[in-house]
């Protein structure tokens, strides 16, 4: 049996990356998962790569930014696998994530806001009733090391990020009581493959993560029974890029 057998989750951000990576790893150790992006094809594709290796997954095509659509997306679910155990939060926009301080237009800064901890807020509350149901639920939401190192020129994104951090605090203080755990993930990760712009790693390891076998593994411990008693942490898949700043 694997770690998440018998398990209903969504990945909210699944189409590509570390989403992906997540995805297909709950997948395979035994969670049946409802992929949700905004690109049919990259939803499709995930699917198709979870139902070839023996896995169960639906795809919903969500744009994330819209709370009716993340209502309905999150119907479905529960109509399709009958309850949601885990939520994954790990998508944004990374087209609007550059802008220095002085000319950060706000409607920019809203953007990342509206993929970040607003669509984060509005999937956690759709799925609440659901994960409260499940009697063990847990929420994983993705922040970044950019936010509390204040990288430059992530203005708006290290804003937006931060403010998921307070989110899943403040839950996991509220939702204590009903056995949900709440807790973030600050992954440095390479998701540019083989792109000529990825910049140079500068952590302690002096590599960049794989979403594949770097930063969903420790998705997995947060959505497995071995972290039951852990919620309202940082946990930081970094190679030592902040080594204890971020809790």
């Amino acid at each position: 049996m694997g770690k998440l057998t018998g398990e209903i989750a969504i990945v909210a951000g699944a189409g590509r990356g570390i989403g992906r990576a997540t995805a297909e790893l709950f997948a395979a150790e035994g969670a049946k998962v409802a992929v949700l992006s905004l690109t049919p094809a990259n939803v499709n594709a995930v699917v198709d790569s979870i139902q070839a290796k023996g896995g169960t997954a639906l795809g919903v095509t969500c744009d994330l930014s819209d709370g009716n659509q993340i209502t309905e997306a999150v119907a479905k679910v529960v109509q399709t696998f009958g309850g949601i155990d885990i939520l994954v939060n790990v998508a944004f926009d990374p087209s609007a994530v550059h802008s220095p301080i002085l000319d950060l237009p706000v409607d920019q800064l809203q953007r990342n806001f509206d993929m970040g901890p607003i669509a984060y807020l509005r999937t956690m509350q759709a799925c609440h009733p659901h994960l409260k149901r499940s009697g063990e639920g847990c929420v994983i939401n993705f922040a970044s090391l950019a936010g509390v190192l204040g990288m430059s020129p992530y203005g708006p994104y290290n804003m937006a990020k931060e403010a998921v951090r307070a989110l899943t605090r403040s839950a996991a203080r509220e939702w204590g009581p009903d056995n949900i755990t709440v807790n973030n993930l600050l992954p440095v990760a390479d998701t540019w493959g083989a792109a000529q712009n990825a910049p140079a790693p500068t952590n302690a390891l002096g590599r960049h993560g794989s979403p594949e076998n770097d930063i969903a593994p420790v998705a997995l411990f947060l959505a497995s029974s071995d972290s039951r008693f852990i919620t309202g942490s940082s946990l930081t898949p970094d190679g030592g890029q902040i080594i204890d700043s971020a809790r």
